[in-house]
């Protein structure tokens, strides 16, 4: 039990890595909170710094769910299979309310693509593709990310992995919860599109 919670608290402190923010700093002398949305996901990334470094905050938020969600397999803990979630929901509440970043955090759309990256790669790539689709289509990375969510949450439940489904539900809700700025934006015409795609 102990280490279970030790884990956790891995898990919560590798989510709680601000890439975006780090990055804005260390190479562009930016804090991305002061521009954009303010926030410190991938998206405001991509807007305030541009692509190459949106897609390397991108990849470090998705490794961040990724290493949490395979913290029980790397200390070969004797524990069952769906512990894996549980350490990698710490990552993505990390990620949302980060201790190095004053508990203002991203929206945890990659951060959640990398748990499932982890738990069920299949889930990720039908996710990543339907993401990518809404994407092209929309040129909304909010409506594309609760799109995909949803999605998940669908195609999840034909795995007949319970707590699997139960999880991605709640990763779901929580994301398009956190969307619901970016929703009323969408109604008003004000939600800014991408221009790269």
């Amino acid at each position: 039990m102990e280490m279970i919670i030790l884990l956790c608290v891995i898990a919560y402190i590798l989510g709680s890595i601000p890439s975006g923010l780090w990055i804005g700093k260390i190479f562009y002398k930016k804090d991305i909170r002061d521009f954009g949305s303010g926030n410190l996901g991938a998206t405001n990334s991509f807007r305030v710094l541009g692509v190459k470094p949106g897609i390397v905050v991108t990849v470090m938020d998705i490794l961040k769910g990724t290493i949490a969600t395979l913290l029980p397999f790397f200390f070969q803990l004797d524990v069952s299979h769906h512990f894996w979630l549980l350490t990698g929901v710490f990552a993505i509440i990390g990620h949302s309310f980060p201790i190095f970043a004053r508990f203002k955090g991203g929206k945890a759309v990659a951060t959640s693509a990398g748990v499932i990256l982890a738990y069920a790669p299949w889930l990720f790539v039908a996710a990543l593709l339907i993401f990518v689709i809404s994407l092209k289509f929309s040129k909304f990375v909010s409506l594309s990310s609760m799109i995909a969510a949803t999605s998940a949450l669908i195609i999840s439940i034909f795995s007949f992995d319970w707590i699997l489904v139960g999880i991605i539900a709640a990763i779901a809700a929580f994301i398009i919860y956190r969307h619901i700025p970016n929703i009323k934006r969408i109604k008003k015409g004000e939600e800014p599109k991408i221009t790269w795609m």
